[in-house]
């Protein structure tokens, strides 16, 4: 959450900024795992110009924490507008899923199965990535992240975290179930990214939109906070399920 508050600062630096961030929870409740930004939020936003580099030297989870990140951030002068008007046709499906210290439970492949058999039934085969990581001794920890990827250029991502006496194969089937939602109402970001944008198009040169399939209420306090900061103006318009994001040129 700290990365997202000061991302939009860092991309109109001067010069690069590295920001390394140590002791905190990459991959906790109620905000998105750290390779959800690496996976779907970073290439959204190189589209539009900025370039992002998430490095993850330790994993933290709760309730101590103590994971380390570096963010690297180059100067970017203008942000391009974003256009995904249509989802388009998938091409692949992808995921990460880490485990920490768990390796001999066998905890990421477990997740990563788990998701794949809910996913296969539903018909989209993924590949997920399994990292058995031992970066962090002071707190054990697991999360996948999956995401759906278009010949339009959307990304739909979800992740679900592992938590003490859930198992894994629950983790798996959340994360999948969450991520076969969005697939099944096609719309051009999912949920989560919809909201973590509206700075970005807010800042841009021009005029962006995009569809989601809901409009959360970080989405809409994200929408009215820059309409007031930035005295810039979006539409939401209901159309065919979804909701249509526009920022107003």
């Amino acid at each position: 959450m700290l990365l997202l508050t000061v991302l939009p600062i860092c991309a109109f630096a001067e010069n690069t900024v590295r920001l390394r961030v140590a002791k905190g929870g990459t991959d906790v409740s109620n905000s998105p795992a750290i390779n959800y930004l690496r996976y779907v939020l970073l290439p959204m936003l190189k589209r539009m110009g900025l370039d992002v580099n998430l490095t993850v030297h330790k994993y933290g989870y709760y309730s101590k924490g103590m994971g380390e990140v570096t963010l690297t951030v180059e100067p970017c002068k203008t942000l391009s507008p974003l256009r995904l008007e249509k989802f388009g046709k998938m091409t692949a499906v992808k995921g990460v899923s880490v485990c920490t210290f768990l390796a001999d439970r066998r905890v990421a492949e477990r997740q990563a199965n788990a998701a794949n058999v809910l996913l296969r039934e539903r018909g989209y085969t993924a590949d997920i990535r399994i990292v058995n990581d031992v970066s962090n001794p002071l707190q054990k920890g697991s999360s996948l992240v999956l995401w759906a990827e278009t010949d339009t250029g959307s990304i739909l991502g979800t992740d679900a975290i592992g938590e003490l006496r859930k198992p894994s194969e629950t983790v798996g089937r959340e994360a999948a179930e969450k991520l076969i939602s969005e697939i099944m109402s096609k719309p051009t970001v999912d949920v989560h990214l919809a909201d973590m944008l509206i700075p970005y198009a807010a800042l841009a040169k021009g005029s962006s939109f995009y569809t989601t399939r809901i409009l959360s209420e970080h989405l809409e306090t994200n929408i009215w906070l820059a309409e007031k900061i930035l005295n810039v103006k979006f539409e939401v318009e209901r159309a065919d399920g979804l909701y249509r994001i526009r920022r107003v040129d």
